[in-house]
C-alpha cells in the first residue's frame, strides 16, 4: 500500500542545478513518500514523491501526477510568505523538492513561549490573505517550530482556494468556512500544548465546535477504528510492507 510500492525514494536526485543524496525517509504512506536530502555543500532539502504504484491492479500514477501538480501550485501561489518553505523545483511529474526547515514538529520538544501562538495565528492569516484555506491544520505534525522560534506550515496536499469554476458566491463562502476551521485548529493546538496561556474568550471559542468539525469527527472516528487493525493484519500477512522497508 506504499505510494512507491516496493521501491524506496531514489538514492540521488538532481534539481535546480544541485545534486543531492538521500539521508532519511521521514514518511512513506499510501499517498506519498517524503525524504530528507543533502547536497555536496551540506545543504538540506525535502523531497515529496507522490504515488506511482498500482493499487488492486489499477494504475494510479495519474493521481500522483495530479496531486503533485496541485500541491506545487499552492507552493507557487504562496511564494514569499516567511511561514511557507520555498519550492525548489520539480524533480519529476510526481515529485517536487522544497526547502528544509531546521526545527521540529509542533508536538515534539519543550513547551513553547506564549508569543509563538500569536505568530502561528498570524502565519495562518497570512496564508488566508493569499486566498487559501490550509485545511490540514488539525494535524500538529504539519506545523513546524523552526530553530528561530517561528512557525512554518508544510503539506498543502488538501489545501483549497477559489479557482476556475469555483470563484463564485458559493465557492467564496466555502473558502471562508474552511479558513474559520483553520483558526479553530490553531486554538485547539494552543489548548493542547499551552492551555494555561489561553484567555477565557479563546477557551470559549475552541469549545464551540462547528457543524463541519462535528461531521468530520463523526466520519473519521470509525475510519480510524477500522484502519489500524486492517493495517496490522495486512502487514502481519505480508500483503503490505512496513513503511521503512526497501
Amino acid at each position: 500500500m506504499r505510494a512507491l510500492g516496493r521501491h524506496d525514494l531514489p538514492g540521488r536526485i538532481e534539481c535546480a542545478g544541485r545534486a543531492l543524496r538521500h539521508r532519511a525517509t521521514a514518511k512513506h504512506d499510501f499517498w506519498a513518500a517524503t525524504g530528507i536530502y543533502e547536497d555536496d555543500a551540506g545543504g538540506w532539502a525535502v523531497l515529496k514523491a507522490y504515488r506511482t504504484a498500482r493499487f488492486a491492479g489499477a494504475p494510479l500514477s495519474w493521481l500522483g501526477r495530479w496531486q503533485c501538480g496541485r500541491e506545487v501550485s499552492f507552493y507557487q501561489h504562496l511564494a514569499g510568505l516567511p511561514c511557507v518553505p520555498a519550492l525548489l523545483g520539480r524533480v519529476s511529474d510526481t515529485a517536487y523538492l522544497r526547502a528544509f526547515v531546521p526545527g521540529r514538529p509542533l508536538a515534539d520538544g519543550p513547551p513553547l513561549p506564549t508569543e509563538f501562538w500569536a505568530r502561528l495565528d498570524g502565519a495562518m492569516r497570512a496564508v488566508h490573505g493569499r486566498g487559501v484555506a490550509y485545511v490540514d491544520s488539525n494535524k500538529p505534525e504539519n506545523v513546524l517550530v523552526g530553530e528561530d522560534g517561528r512557525p512554518y506550515l508544510i503539506d498543502f496536499q488538501i489545501a483549497w482556494r477559489c479557482g476556475l469554476g469555483t470563484d463564485h458566491t458559493l465557492g467564496r463562502w466555502w473558502l471562508a468556512r474552511l479558513q474559520r476551521e483553520d483558526l479553530y485548529h490553531v486554538l485547539k493546538h494552543k489548548r493542547r500544548f499551552a492551555h494555561e496561556s489561553m484567555t477565557p474568550a479563546e477557551l470559549e471559542s475552541v469549545r464551540r465546535r462547528s457543524l463541519l468539525i462535528r461531521f468530520h469527527r463523526a466520519i473519521n472516528r470509525p475510519y480510524r477504528m477500522l484502519r489500524r487493525p486492517l493495517l496490522r493484519w495486512l502487514r502481519r500477512t505480508g500483503r503490505v510492507l512496513p513503511s521503512g522497508s526497501n
